[in-house]
């Protein structure tokens, strides 16, 4: 099977820059969230539909980045 309709985009998300990349295989939606400096995935969620599966990596993103404390230098 091939992927379809590959969408990527860079959001900011609890102060961290996050891309999102999302795409179609067969009937099912993929999403992967990656930090963009080292390209660290942080979530992959599988969904129905483009949105869905694009609201569960963010929200598992947004989960993950939160916690990371950050110092004023």
């Amino acid at each position: 099977m091939k992927s379809e309709e590959y969408g990527e985009r860079q959001i900011e998300v609890a102060g961290w820059p996050v891309r999102l990349a999302s795409y179609r295989i067969g009937k099912s939606w993929y999403c992967r969230a990656d930090n963009v400096s080292p390209g660290a995935s942080l979530a992959r969620s599988t969904a129905a539909s483009r949105d869905e599966a694009e609201q569960k990596a963010l929200a598992r993103a947004t989960e993950l980045l939160s916690r990371i404390r950050r110092y004023p230098v």
